[in-house]
């Protein structure tokens, strides 16, 4: 006859001896697994840029939740479950503090493009922004992702909307890495009620190669004020 009670399951205990060197295998094979594959790489990948982004997430990305999953599975066997926990450490230390190291390394060289940050006049960084049809916003823009110290040059600016009712005027045609500069943007007479976008970029050319900071701003037109 079948128990109409049947007794739960209990959590597994672990002890240290079993627990600590599958743990310590775990992590020793999720850091050997982290610099082959960066080796693998470096053997293969012959540009600087292509491919790096990729390669600094990918371990991470497999070490982290694949030991989980390991982990999850074998929850009730302490030397499997270490290994999985040592597995999702590996993920973290080395794998995810190298990457992003490789990550920071890849923005200095241009290799993970730059960013326009946009702001109202000594303002926090702002995604968008309200006019009515024929106002005007002045903002300020900074090139970001770049140090002037990788990037003394200046970068040439450039400013188009997505409509030709959504202008983006530049004061200044160039501006260093980390330099403040104005803009002002402006929904002409005419201009349908919609939202569009404004964008602003920036380019400079090093060792032959063109770089970019880019920025994006939404634009939502509003009717004229009726006077």
């Amino acid at each position: 006859m079948t128990d109409p009670h049947p007794t739960p399951q209990e959590f597994p205990t672990y002890r240290v001896q079993e627990f600590l060197p599958s743990f310590l295998l775990g992590w020793g094979l999720g850091t050997l697994v982290t610099f082959a594959v960066r080796a693998l790489a470096d053997a293969l990948l012959t540009t600087p840029c292509e491919g790096r982004t990729l390669l600094a997430l990918i371990v991470p990305l497999l070490l982290g939740p694949g030991g989980l999953a390991f982990t999850a599975v074998n929850w009730r066997r302490a030397g499997r479950a270490a290994l999985g926990l040592g597995l999702v450490v590996a993920s973290l230390l080395p794998a995810l503090f190298v990457g992003a190291r490789d990550i920071a390394v890849l923005r200095g060289s241009g290799c993970a493009g730059g960013y326009v940050v946009l702001a109202p006049a000594g303002g926090d960084s702002i995604s968008s922004v309200t006019l009515r049809v024929g106002e005007s916003r002045e903002l300020t823009g900074r090139i970001g992702g770049f140090t002037a110290q990788d990037y003394p040059g200046e970068f040439t600016l450039s400013g188009q909307g997505s409509a030709a009712g959504i202008v983006v005027t530049l004061p200044k045609t160039t501006a260093r890495a980390g330099e403040v500069f104005p803009l002002t943007i402006t929904v002409q007479p005419g201009t349908g009620i919609n939202t569009y976008t404004a964008g602003v970029q920036g380019r400079v050319v090093r060792d032959g190669r063109t770089v970019s900071a880019d920025g994006t701003l939404e634009v939502n037109v509003r009717p004229a004020e009726v006077k």
